[in-house]
């Protein structure tokens, strides 16, 4: 610290405007990568190689060129090679999962609030008849927290929301009925995607079947919202922040919804604590 501090000194006022600029710069594209990558496999991919990547660099000015090590600095140099290859290799999916984000006219544009929206009505409309009919489902949005190592274990759609869409999948006689659904703004992101398991007493007094568990499990380890229509009853439930709402009524379910989706805000833990309270005291669940 006290070399850096003294570099600092030693250099003019432009030369330090420099040096914070490209400090930023450096920051801002690692915090990129992080973010893109966040959620899948590549991101503890990456974050090692940076970790290998500065550990190096610091052994290669501190110990290897102070003592004069040039047959090490040389091969240090084609070490850097190797990780450039290992990397391009390792990342191939991400890359070109990147690519496409960038052909599209979405990473710029966006989906409007007015698209949202419909996308909300379409998911509550295949909810309401999925419980009349009592059609098991369950259906994840993620929020901040990406959700790409359980979207690589389902079947990958990229389909836009519609009511329809939504029962087909979830239809019994469907190859793609069983296990989760994830969305995301105005799309279809993945179904048949393995959701982890919660604890059979994850939620006290309350017995619940793999469906339920599994939404408590996503939401204990992200911000997820996760909507469940129960096969045995059809009530509807939702989960968020390890906790289960039962029977939620249609208004409850738009509010969420509307605010995972058209928002892009998750509910807080109070909220969704004093919601689950309130659920138990209407439906008499304990």
């Amino acid at each position: 610290m006290n070399a850096i501090f003294e570099y600092f000194l030693r250099i003019g006022y432009t030369e330090r405007l420099i040096v914070v600029a490209e400090l930023l710069l450096i920051g801002l594209f690692v915090y990129t990568v992080i973010s893109f990558l966040e959620g899948t496999r590549g991101e503890r991919l990456f974050r090692g190689m940076i970790f290998i990547l500065v550990v190096g660099s610091l052994l290669l000015n501190l110990v290897v060129k102070k003592f004069g090590m040039e047959r090490i600095a040389y091969l240090y140099g084609g070490f850097l090679i190797a990780v450039l290859v290992i990397g391009v290799t390792a990342f191939q999916p991400e890359v070109r999962r990147a690519l496409i984000h960038i052909g599209q006219a979405s990473l710029f544009a966006g989906s409007s609030p007015l698209h949202l929206s419909r996308s909300v009505e379409e998911i509550i409309a295949a909810v309401a008849h999925m419980s009349e009919t009592r059609t098991g489902a369950i259906i994840v949005v993620p929020q901040q927290v990406g959700l790409g190592e359980l979207i690589e274990t389902g079947v990958p759609l990229d389909a836009k929301i519609t009511s329809e869409l939504i029962e087909t999948v979830f239809y019994e006689g469907s190859p793609l009925h069983d296990m989760a659904m994830i969305v995301r703004d105005d799309r279809i992101i993945a179904a048949r995607v393995q959701l982890p398991l919660a604890e059979s007493g994850a939620v006290p007094g309350q017995l619940l079947g793999s469906r339920h568990r599994a939404a408590i499990g996503v939401t204990v380890g992200s911000d997820a919202l996760v909507v469940v229509v129960s096969e045995e009853t059809g009530i509807v439930s939702v989960a968020t922040n390890g906790n289960l709402i039962r029977n939620i009524s249609q208004a409850q379910l738009r509010r969420y919804l509307t605010t995972a989706v058209v928002k892009k805000k998750p509910l807080s833990a109070k909220h969704s604590s004093l919601d689950a309270e309130n659920a138990k005291t209407t439906t008499g669940e304990g």
